[in-house]
């Protein structure tokens, strides 16, 4: 079963109150019509989640804001009966994002091997996994236990026909590209912030299977 992610672009919004200026969450636009792609890289890069990749996360398991908007804490409510439709809820605010060195590599090798295949033009990745018994057996590596993870030390290699398997390491903007599927997230956010500055905007989401 796969994973998705839910959230809302969140604004802090000033008023006056009985005479007092006091701030409010208010959600700005659902992360639905913003991005919805399925990207475990990025999910573990931006947030911990299916972080086979094993990046450093950004914002992991902060939970909700205690400030939430009415519209976070209503959406979540309704989820509360079905915990696999709402869980790893943390945020970010649009000044973390705006620090980020994309740059940066992951703290090890990406626990699924890299499948290439060979072409005219050079090396085309195809894909990733993270245990094949065909494999196993092909390169003459031990049986894995079930369930069990497998360490590739990075830059490792088996060539098997015109197919390449390597062991890599990511770095995060591999995973979070600059024109990528959150570049209308990252838009929209920095916009707001623009207008309401950078940490009065932020991105709430959650996970569901």
């Amino acid at each position: 079963m796969g994973t998705d992610i839910s959230g809302f672009v969140e604004c802090r919004a000033w008023h006056l109150k009985e005479e007092d200026e006091v701030s409010v969450w208010l959600a700005a636009i659902d992360l639905f019509f913003l991005n919805i792609t399925r990207n475990y890289d990025a999910f573990g890069c931006l947030f911990g989640v299916r972080n086979y990749a094993n990046f450093r996360p950004l914002a992991a398991d902060r939970g909700l804001p205690v400030d939430a908007s009415e519209t976070v804490r209503a959406e979540l409510d309704q989820l509360a009966q079905w915990p696999d439709q709402a869980y790893g809820t943390t945020w970010i605010t649009w000044t973390e994002i705006k620090e980020v060195d994309w740059g940066e590599p992951t703290a090890s090798a990406d626990s699924r091997l890299h499948r290439y295949r060979r072409t005219p033009d050079g090396l085309r990745l195809t894909g990733k996994f993270a245990w094949s018994s065909r494999f196993a057996e092909t390169v003459g590596l031990p049986a894995q236990v079930p369930g069990e993870a497998q360490e590739w030390p990075e830059g490792s290699e088996w060539l098997i026909g015109d197919t390449l398997y390597r062991s890599e390491k990511l770095r995060r903007r591999d995973a979070v590209p600059e024109t990528g599927e959150w570049k209308p997230v990252w838009t929209v956010m920095e916009a707001l912030a623009s207008q309401h500055g950078d940490d009065n905007v932020r991105l709430v989401v959650w996970f569901g299977n």
